[in-house]
């Protein structure tokens, strides 16, 4: 765990709108409810990019040609970037501020959906998702805690609530979108991201206008290195990485490898059925969370490893029964746990941690639950090249069944030693 200063920081400029009203670190307390909501808009706007190209692969593989192995190659060069991002971007955040986090961020954003317009080959692909992963690990630090700066220390709950949901809403509408668009219009890839450089243009002006102000606390430690959080919150980042991670891996497998079971079990490429199974699983997600928001941290965590381990249960029988109603519910179980990990996990940290460390908290998290999402999809890939997708699949829903269920174990024995308030 990292360990640099936890004193209260100061301000020294704001970085949009002047207003009146004590702040937390970053922040202002007196900031109308609808800036929170619109401070979430960029976290949407990027993760839209983050899964658009879900339901294009089947176009790319087409025309380039390239093995289930390969997609899950592409997918993990997402996480290389975002990880990455991550071991930077939070603490910069902390340091500079969030906007200097965030233009740059939806820059290349921007540039990654130039790319994926025009790509030809694998290495564009790779490309573009690097990008794309470099951009998600930014707004899911800087952003993320820009939604928690903006809604100021009375209003945690909801921030991290939306910060959340903002998250999960954009990786479920971006694959929705693009099988929509891409179906019914022409120049399909060409089409998608133009809509989606649309969007990122006006997540620049909502951060253009959030009222949220610079830091001014002295830098400490490496700029770059792995993210933690201050001593004495290592528990918080436990207890939520033992859940996100398996309930994000269990997501990522849908996304990256969704489609191909798709079409094994329905001899259907259509997109607009594959980004339909993304957009409900993350559906799923965000709704959840508003469902569950008033119930006390521990059993949101619970909760979430019970819905990812039924998910792979699900998953599991799934490929050995070809059946699409069943697919279906495993995604839908897939999201509910990834939903209600991410949230339990934001919580805990909204809760415990500084303002002026929380951006580096909020990669901390992710970095934990990346890592897992980026080794076992791939893996799972290579292996269903190998051995089939049926074993490939039921060898992945099974280790990822075991996580889970130890993540809900860890939850479980830490409620039993502490209480805490719901």
């Amino acid at each position: 765990m990292s360990e640099t200063g936890t004193g209260t920081a100061s301000v020294q400029a704001v970085d949009g709108r002047q207003g009146s009203g004590s702040a937390g670190a970053g922040g202002r307390d007196d900031a109308p409810l609808w800036w929170v909501w619109l401070a979430a808009w960029p976290v949407t706007a990027v993760f839209v990019l983050s899964n658009a190209a879900t339901p294009l692969y089947v176009l790319w593989q087409r025309d380039i040609g390239f093995s289930k192995g390969t997609l899950t190659v592409v997918f993990a060069f997402y996480i290389v970037g975002l990880i990455g991002s991550l071991l930077v971007s939070g603490v910069v955040s902390d340091r500079l501020g969030r906007k200097p986090v965030l233009f740059p961020a939806l820059g290349l954003a921007l540039a990654a959906c130039l790319i994926f317009a025009t790509a030809t080959t694998v290495t564009a692909l790779i490309v573009a998702r690097l990008f794309t992963g470099i951009a998600v690990g930014a707004v899911v630090s800087a952003g993320m805690a820009a939604v928690t700066d903006v809604a100021g220390p009375g209003r945690k709950r909801i921030a991290a609530l939306l910060a959340s949901c903002a998250m999960v809403f954009g990786a479920g509408l971006g694959p929705l979108l693009a099988g929509v668009l891409s179906e019914m219009l022409p120049a399909p890839t060409v089409t998608v991201f133009a809509v989606e450089a649309v969007l990122l243009i006006t997540a620049v002006l909502a951060v253009l206008r959030m009222p949220i102000r610079r830091p001014a606390a002295p830098a400490k430690g490496a700029w770059v290195r792995v993210p933690g959080v201050p001593q004495g919150n290592g528990r918080q980042l436990a207890l939520g990485i033992a859940v996100f991670a398996p309930g994000i891996t269990a997501t990522s497998f849908v996304l990256s490898l969704g489609p191909s079971l798709l079409s094994g079990l329905l001899g259907t490429t259509s997109r607009i059925v594959a980004g339909a199974m993304a957009f409900a699983m993350f559906l799923t997600a965000t709704g959840v969370q508003f469902a569950v928001q008033r119930l006390s941290r521990p059993t949101i965590l619970a909760a979430g490893a019970v819905s990812t381990t039924l998910g792979m249960v699900t998953l599991i029988v799934t490929v050995h029964t070809s059946s699409v109603p069943v697919l279906l519910a495993a995604a839908l179980l897939a999201g509910a746990g990834q939903g209600m990990g991410q949230l339990g996990g934001l919580s805990l940290l909204n809760a415990g941690v500084p303002p002026q460390r929380l951006a580096e908290a909020n990669a901390a998290l992710n970095v934990g639950g990346y890592v897992l999402a980026g080794i076992l999809p791939v893996s799972a890939g290579y292996l269903s090249d190998a051995v089939g997708l049926t074993n490939g699949t039921t060898v992945f829903g099974a280790v990822l069944m075991g996580l889970a269920v130890i993540g809900g174990l860890v939850v479980v024995s830490d409620r039993r030693r502490t209480t805490e308030p719901a």
